[in-house]
């Protein structure tokens, strides 16, 4: 039994055997066949994939060709829509030789700005003027304080091929002879008004308490007459503003002024940007050599016609008949030579303006590549900080002698060295007991009511030796918002002012440019603090809205018309600062678009702008420096602007495509809209989807409109700082 179950057993370990041969030979038959389907498999989708890609590839090589085909084309239509710019140019010069022919025609006494003889005139005539009251002074500001406002325009308004080093020189010394004349008068008219203090004292404390208020100046003196060692306080007219004095000061011949100008001529002047001079005389060069290139040309054309005649004339004098005939086609042929010839100047004129407009806003979005010079950790930067609501003249002032009534006459003694300042503390301390005989002086003052902060904002001080703002020798600051009081103490007094960062509503979080009828438009740019909405008409700006947090804020400027630059001075002035300049990369992460391709878009995106939005698009973010994405469609005044149906569109200076991705998707892909071809120009790209109706509006766009329209965007720069 034992043996036979033994070999049994063993029989049956051998097929065991066999059949895991046969199956392991199965299971390799089987993995090699999977392997094989495998293969073939992604042979198949290989070649499919490659397939695919050929005929991608020819699809696009076929769309890069019809685009460059009809390349010419495109730009030669786009450069007549583009006429605008030079036109609008044109329309400003004309503007302003007009305003300097209605000044001259006026003759009310003030001076042209620009010319620099009448300037010093003013100043001269106004220098030799004594005896000016402080409400004398304030009335003569309102005319000063508009000159140096005409010059900073001029500044800023001409284009920068057309302003000289000369002229520029000679406008910024107007504008600081004017500011330092303007703060001298006040000086003056300050000491005609504190010699009369005594006359002035108030019944009830013994002092003299003055306030003048006007729309750009607030004056607030308080002179020490009863020198109370008690009276340590002063609050003027029962409001808040005021000072707490030492007990030096307290029994002391002073008065303490307060001088609020709501402007700032403490602050150096920024400098002027210009286009480097190679660039832009190589550009106008050229033209103007085209220029006299074609008058010589027709010139001599007229004169060969002529001769040509003559000698025809002097053969033939029998045919006098013919020879009249002919002398009258001479005279068609050079008067329509003559008219060619005005028609070619007027064409190649308009060809100079161009290259200068296209210069002009170049500069306006370049990047310094320099940044401003290295500041001590004191000092305030004011390309990254912005000084808001004007300069607060804090000034201790020696009490001058008094007038006395004597036999019915006013006798004053008047120093010869005019108002003195008091020196706070003393140079020299030690004639007094303690060290705490000059502690710091605490301040109160009103933030102008005009002015946003969108956070708690600090004070400076100037330096006057240093000729900057400083940080130090300021402590204790606090600040009531709802109120709008600051305090802070202060070591010695002088000029000081309320500082806000210049780019605190920058890099923006979106932005929004959308028709609201025909040549008006409404930009609204939305940052971390604020949503700020600007409509556009003619050559004209104004602000339409501001938004605090959800809660609607309302602004002096709401509601008012400027022309672009005034209009962003005030704008920057009220706090609301959506302008960068060349210097704000140093300060901001943003998105750097290059200069060219920034330009191009806003130029297309103002031509379009009386039909088409255009929206914020974070593709823009993902797409490199050399494209720009951005959102468009057709605006259609009865439709329902909840969902709108917004076109992705890809554009690289000379060439524009609608992007098959959508604002949600979740990658970001170059690859065209299925249906769509590629174009030069965005006009010829939205023109595939878009109505006739919106074209024909396009192409009657108004030309001041469409470069307010530009301007605004060069001057946001929406592209690059978003």
């Amino acid at each position: 039994m034992g043996p036979k179950a033994k070999k049994s057993g063993s029989k049956k370990k051998k097929v065991t055997k066999a059949e895991r041969l046969k199956l392991l030979q199965e299971e390799e038959e089987r993995r090699l066949k999977e392997e094989e389907e495998a293969r073939l498999k992604y042979e198949k989708e290989e070649m499919e994939r490659l397939e695919i890609q050929r005929i991608e590839k020819r699809k696009w090589n076929r769309l890069e060709a019809k685009d460059l085909e009809r390349r010419n084309e495109e730009l030669e239509e786009l450069y007549l829509l583009e006429r605008c710019f030079p036109e609008a140019e044109k329309l400003k010069q004309e503007t302003r030789m007009l305003s300097q022919w209605k000044h001259y025609i006026q003759c009310d006494g003030s001076p042209d700005p620009s010319i620099a003889q009448e300037m010093n005139t003013f100043i001269s005539l106004w220098k030799e003027k004594t005896n000016e009251t402080f409400e004398e002074v304030i009335e003569k500001s309102k005319v000063v304080l508009n000159l140096i406002e005409k010059l900073k325009f001029i500044l800023l308004e001409t284009p920068p091929c057309d302003l000289q080093d000369k002229n520029i020189i000679q406008y910024q010394e107007s504008i600081l002879q004017l500011q330092e004349l303007l703060h001298l008068k006040f000086n003056v008219a300050t000491e005609i008004l504190l010699r009369q203090a005594s006359t002035l004292a108030d019944l009830d404390s013994g002092n003299m308490e003055k306030v003048i208020k006007d729309e750009n100046v607030t004056l607030y003196v308080w002179a020490n007459l009863k020198k109370n060692p008690r009276h340590r306080s002063v609050r003027f007219s029962e409001t808040q503003i005021g000072f707490e004095i030492p007990r030096i000061l307290a029994t002391s011949d002073i008065a303490v002024r307060l001088l609020h100008t709501h402007y700032d001529h403490v602050s150096a002047l920024h400098p002027v940007s210009t286009p480097s001079k190679e660039h832009t005389s190589s550009v106008t060069e050229l033209v103007k050599d085209d220029v006299e290139n074609v008058e010589k040309a027709i010139s001599k054309e007229v004169e060969e016609e002529s001769k040509q005649q003559e000698k025809q004339s002097h053969l033939i004098q029998e045919e006098k008949l013919k020879v009249e005939e002919e002398q009258d086609d001479i005279e068609v042929k050079m008067s329509s030579a003559e008219e060619e010839s005005e028609a070619i100047k007027c064409e190649l004129e308009m060809k100079v303006l161009s290259e200068t407009v296209s210069a002009a806003q170049l500069l306006l979005v370049e990047n310094s590549s320099e940044k401003p010079d290295f500041f001590e950790n004191d000092m305030v930067d004011l390309f990254q900080f912005t000084t808001l609501g004007g300069v607060y003249h804090l000034d201790i002032l020696e009490l001058p002698p008094q007038c006395k009534p004597v036999k019915g006459w006013m006798i004053v003694e008047i120093l010869k060295e005019g108002l003195q300042k008091y020196t706070y503390p003393p140079e020299t301390t030690e004639d007094f007991e303690t060290e705490n005989a000059f502690p710091p002086i605490e301040v109160t003052l009103e933030v102008h009511e005009n002015v946003i902060f969108f956070e708690n904002p600090m004070v400076v001080r100037w330096d006057a030796e240093g000729k900057h703002w400083r940080t130090d020798g300021i402590s204790n600051v606090s600040y009531k918002p709802n109120e709008r009081l600051i305090t802070f103490s202060l070591d010695t007094f002088g000029p000081v002012t309320l500082i806000q960062d210049a780019h605190i509503n920058m890099p923006y979080q979106s932005w929004e440019l959308r028709p609201l009828d025909v040549n008006k438009v409404l930009l609204t740019v939305t940052t971390v603090f604020t949503e700020i909405q600007i409509q556009i008409k003619e050559n004209l700006c104004m602000l339409s809205s501001v938004k605090l947090k959800d809660k609607k804020h309302i602004s002096v400027l709401e509601g008012t018309w400027m022309t672009p630059t005034p209009f962003i001075i005030a704008l920057k002035e009220a706090g609301l600062n959506i302008f960068p300049t060349r210097y704000s990369h140093f300060y901001v992460v943003i998105n750097n678009k290059v200069p060219l391709v920034e330009v191009k878009a806003y130029r297309q995106m103002a031509l379009l702008s009386s039909t088409f939005a255009f929206g914020w698009s974070k593709w823009n973010l993902l797409c490199n420096s050399t494209k720009v994405v951005f959102k468009v469609r057709e605006h259609l005044p009865e439709e329902c602007t909840e969902n709108p149906n917004w076109a992705l569109l890809m554009f690289s200076g000379d060439r524009a495509q609608r992007l098959k991705i959508k604002e949600e998707s979740e990658a970001f892909s170059e690859a065209l809209k299925e249906e769509t071809e590629f174009h030069s120009t965005l006009y010829h790209m939205v023109r595939d989807f878009a109505s006739k109706e919106a074209m024909e509006k396009v192409r009657s766009s108004n030309c001041q409109f469409v470069n307010s329209v530009c301007h605004m965007l060069l001057s946001t720069r929406l592209l690059s700082y978003s």
